[in-house]
């Protein structure tokens, strides 16, 4: 019998998946839900390439894990197969928990919870299911594992998530400027004294990584059309969200209806066990669906975000280098209760202000050592000849206003 399954990957091409516990996770239903979910949210409004899925990315963050395991076992780094098999499972989880649109959920219909926490929960249900079979990766994801390097390689500023997102989203959308050296990097992985660290040749790998890094932020992730489209969507929730409190009747599919009538936040979940099971059976199908039927709500405010959603009208945007003035905000706030016959505080809900803030690195957060063929090591802000430490560290803010074209 063949030992392993093999996925035909655009980006990577042939990934093996090998039978046994990791082919049975990617064929678990909480797994295959991905495949309902996209990857980046709304950005298909401005890259319309941008239709991969969650599912996909997952792929590609194992098939790149895989990778860095063999190149780091080749530099002679012990790791049993059991930890390989464990940190691939992981890497294949890591993002199970997400919800529709990426992180639009997170904000509106559930509080207080974020998708880490979700995707921990999946896997321990996933792990029950299997008779304890996840018990190391669940330690390594939780970073409680004696080789700390292992779960760097699923979360720090160099892990085999952002390794797989920045390809693929570049790819998808065709920023080609976010295309990085995913292979030469893994190549220049090494590990002293429990930590990942890159080998001195690949440093201008790594210059490259970063700047295309902070490139899709602002050209993908951050663009402004797909930041003013995700506010209508937001918005649209919101105001479900209000009416569904007012007990008015709206429609929404059965796990939709959950998150809408009940205020779940964390201690929700822990609480009440069918949560999960909603949640679950919640994709992007599941808000297309409403949407379309909301176009025709007698509320007002509810049918111009969904009829803007369906006909991309998509919220005007102003981009501010200073915090917008409170007198701006209400001038507008004005014009679009006049203009729609309805109170000037139910106008919010047709505007939106934001202040979006990208650090391209943070020397704090967890940063990127460099060794050297002596021996030592230094943070790549020293290290780099291009890069001057300032300008690295800058926090880029942004103050973006979107409201409702009249």
């Amino acid at each position: 019998m063949n030992e392993t399954k093999i996925i035909n990957d655009p980006v990577f091409g042939f990934i093996k998946i090998p039978r046994g516990l990791l082919l049975n996770i990617i064929d678990h239903p909480l797994m295959q839900r991905l495949t309902r979910i996209n990857q980046l949210g709304l950005a298909s409004v401005v890259y319309p390439g941008a239709r991969h899925t969650r599912f996909q990315h997952s792929l590609g963050a194992f098939h790149l894990m895989s990778e860095a395991i063999l190149s780091l076992q080749q530099k002679g780094h012990f790791i049993f197969d059991s930890e390989a098999e464990a940190v691939e499972a992981a890497i294949l989880m890591h993002d199970i928990g997400h919800g529709p649109f990426s992180h639009v959920l997170e904000n509106t219909l559930i509080s207080d919870i974020s998708h880490e926490d979700i995707s921990l929960m999946m896997m321990e249900q996933i792990n029950q299911e299997l008779g304890g079979q996840l018990n190391l990766a669940l330690k390594i994801f939780k970073d409680e594992y004696s080789k700390h390097f292992l779960h760097q390689l699923i979360s720090s500023q160099l892990d085999m998530d952002r390794l797989d997102y920045l390809r693929r989203d570049s790819f998808y959308t065709g920023v080609t400027e976010g295309n990085i050296g995913s292979a030469r990097i893994i190549k220049m992985l090494n590990v002293v004294d429990d930590r990942l660290v890159v080998e001195s040749k690949g440093i201008y790998s790594i210059e490259n990584y970063l700047t295309s890094r902070r490139l899709m932020y602002w050209q993908v992730y951050l663009h402004k059309t797909a930041v003013a489209y995700e506010k209508i969507l937001v918005n649209m929730l919101k105001r479900a969200k209000f009416l569904a409190n007012n007990n008015k009747e709206i429609f929404a599919t059965p796990s939709l209806r959950y998150f809408l009538y009940n205020n779940v936040d964390k201690n929700w979940f822990c609480l009440h066990h069918e949560a999960l099971h909603f949640y679950k059976e919640l994709d992007d199908n599941d808000i297309w669906s409403a949407i379309k039927v909301w176009m025709h709500n007698e509320d007002k405010i509810l049918s111009t975000l969904a009829k803007d959603m369906v006909e991309r009208n998509i919220f005007k945007v102003e981009v501010h280098d200073e915090p917008v003035g409170v007198e701006r905000i209400l001038e507008i706030q004005k014009k679009i209760a006049k203009a729609m016959d309805i109170e000037e505080n139910e106008a919010r809900y047709l505007m939106s202000v934001n202040t979006i803030q990208k650090d391209m690195y943070n020397i704090d957060d967890d940063s990127i050592s460099i060794l050297y063929k002596d021996g030592s090591i230094k943070d790549i802000s020293e290290a780099s000849e291009i890069m001057n430490v300032q300008l690295l560290s800058k926090k880029i803010r942004k103050y973006y206003l979107c409201y409702q074209r009249l």
